[in-house]
Order: structure tokens, then C-alpha cells, then sequence
């Protein structure tokens, strides 16, 4: 059973950084792409930004593109999030997932078999 736990969450306010973990208990951990989704009072979960197995290729939602950079530290089972530039519309409660090696796209959470509990966070206007 793996188990993701994200940190870092927070209140911040609009046009400040925040920088979220999630570390994994996977011991193969290299193996697998990564996901950060979130999901805000109300509107349905959705998909930010992943990370493949190496590092090597990474993908964003539009309204994070140029903001946010996920990158991971494969001796550290942990994958990153960095927010910079905060809108208040980013807040939400963010979860980080471990994605299967079926061919779902990045962006599907259908892609994903393990998740974590969520971290909030909340940006002031």
C-alpha cells in the first residue's frame, strides 16, 4: 500500500509562493509518474501539473503554466510543487497522486491509483 503525505499548505497572500511536498513510502517510487490535482469549495477536482518517472518531461494546466513548476527528487521519494505568483482563485485543497503505467493522459485523474490525504491552501486577495 503506498501512502503520499503533502505538506506545506498554507495562507498566503496574493502574488506570494508557496512550495508543497509530497513524499511517497514507495520504494519504487522512480518508477512512476506524479500528479498535483486540486479541487476548490465547490467545483470538481482538477488536474495542475505531473511529472514523469525521471523528471524529464512535465505538464501543466493552462492557468498554472508559467507560475508553477513541479520537479522531484527521486533519492527523497518526494515530488514538488512550487506556486509562485498566487491568485486567490488558486485556492483549494491540493492532493498529489502516483500515476499507473496504463495510458491515461497526464491530466486524467482516471490515470492515478494512489492519492494523498490533501494539503490546503488559501490565497487572500
Amino acid at each position: 500500500q503506498v501512502q503520499l503525505v503533502e505538506s506545506g499548505g498554507g495562507l498566503v497572500q496574493a502574488g506570494g509562493s508557496l512550495r508543497l511536498s509530497c513524499a511517497a513510502s514507495e520504494r519504487t517510487f522512480s518508477r512512476y509518474a506524479m500528479g498535483w490535482f486540486r479541487q476548490a469549495p465547490g467545483k470538481e477536482r482538477e488536474f495542475v501539473a505531473a511529472i514523469s518517472w525521471s523528471g524529464g518531461n512535465t505538464y501543466y494546466a493552462n492557468s498554472v503554466k508559467g507560475r508553477f513548476t513541479i520537479s522531484r527528487d527521486n533519492a527523497k521519494n518526494t515530488v514538488y510543487l512550487q506556486m509562485n505568483s498566487l491568485k486567490p482563485e488558486d485556492t483549494a485543497v491540493y492532493y498529489c497522486a502516483e500515476k499507473g503505467f496504463g495510458m491515461s493522459a497526464y491530466s486524467s485523474e482516471r490515470g492515478y491509483g494512489y492519492w494523498g490525504q490533501g494539503t490546503q491552501v488559501t490565497v487572500s486577495s
